[in-house]
């Protein structure tokens, strides 16, 4: 592949994270590459309508507002690599990272953005069917379901979370649990008993995701325990089965904790000096295009100051 690019900072992931880092890279003369990933842009690229991201007043769709950044980002001087990297050693400086493709970039400091992915059930018609009725995250699209019939997947404390948010937008929330009994903390078990807008489905799973090639018009049921198979009008349907930070590449190189999701302290700093996380990687909670931003802006601040301060003693 020839000889190893370098560079004072690598970003990998292209994300509202990875692509904030980037820009204030850029600005800081930092002349940062990113890896974008394959395929580019995170999670707001299968997310339709983007509301709740500041300067938007009439909204943005999520691919549009990838690009922005992106745009915004290169206008800075950052260089985009349109690789996945798929090994890392961080045991010594420069850093060494290899992308899918074999190309190696060797960098002073890293910023990883990778993110987190959705867990989906993989059944017929959820993919076809994402940001058009099926999606991953209520707080961002429940708006949309004002006065509609919705479904919500999940037995832990986020899916009784989701469940209790949407039924202020929502007509009815019916949530389904393929057990008999959920996981959740007991405070949000009782919370969705004693709504009234929330029914529980037990030892239920959803086989297939129907619609009119516009929106979702219905789910097909599988009752596990008497085996029946059913069909019920919904108009929305919300997984809530987890997360799985994309940090998989950098297992035994930096910190992470019992789920995976990247450990930081003292702000943006990992276990290894020089390396910092931002975004949806490093974040169960909040989980938001917003906040994943923010961090990327704290990242890249410091990245800067390690580099100036930190790096020569190192």
């Amino acid at each position: 592949m020839g000889e190893p690019r370098t560079t004072k900072v690598a970003i990998i992931g292209s994300g509202p994270a990875g692509l904030t880092a980037a820009i204030y890279a850029g600005r800081a003369n930092l002349s940062p590459i990113v890896f974008t990933g394959v395929p580019a842009g995170g999670q707001l690229m299968i997310t339709s309508d983007v509301d709740n991201f500041p300067g938007f007043p009439q909204g943005v769709m999520g691919p549009e507002l990838m690009d922005l950044l992106r745009k915004q980002a290169e206008r800075f001087g950052a260089s985009m690599l349109e690789d996945d990297v798929s090994k890392v050693d961080f045991s010594h400086r420069p850093f060494r990272l290899e992308g899918g493709s074999g190309e190696v970039v060797m960098a002073d400091a890293v910023i990883i953005a990778t993110g987190a992915s959705a867990l989906w059930l993989n059944v017929p018609g959820e993919s076809k069917y994402q940001g058009k009725g099926v999606s991953a995250c209520a707080t961002c699209d429940g708006f949309f379901f004002k006065g509609k019939k919705v479904v919500v997947v999940g037995g832990g404390d986020t899916a009784m979370e989701e469940s209790n948010f949407l039924t202020k937008f929502a007509s009815s929330v019916t949530l389904v649990h393929r057990r008999d009994s959920f996981r959740a903390s007991k405070i949000m078990q009782d919370k969705i008993r004693s709504n009234p807008k929330i029914k529980v489905i037990w030892n239920t799973t959803v086989e297939e995701v129907l619609g009119d090639e516009k929106s979702v018009t219905e789910l097909l049921f599988h009752d596990l325990s008497s085996g029946k198979r059913y069909k019920e009008a919904t108009e929305g349907l919300f997984l809530a089965i987890g997360h799985r930070p994309n940090t998989e590449v950098f297992q035994g190189h930096v910190g992470l904790d019992a789920k995976g999701y990247l450990q930081l302290h003292h702000g943006t700093n990992t276990s290894v000096e020089g390396v910092f996380g931002c975004g949806d990687v490093s974040d169960p909670r909040y989980r938001q295009a917003i906040t994943a931003a923010g961090m990327g802006c704290m990242a890249a601040l410091d990245a800067e100051k390690w580099l100036e301060t930190g790096a020569e003693s190192h």
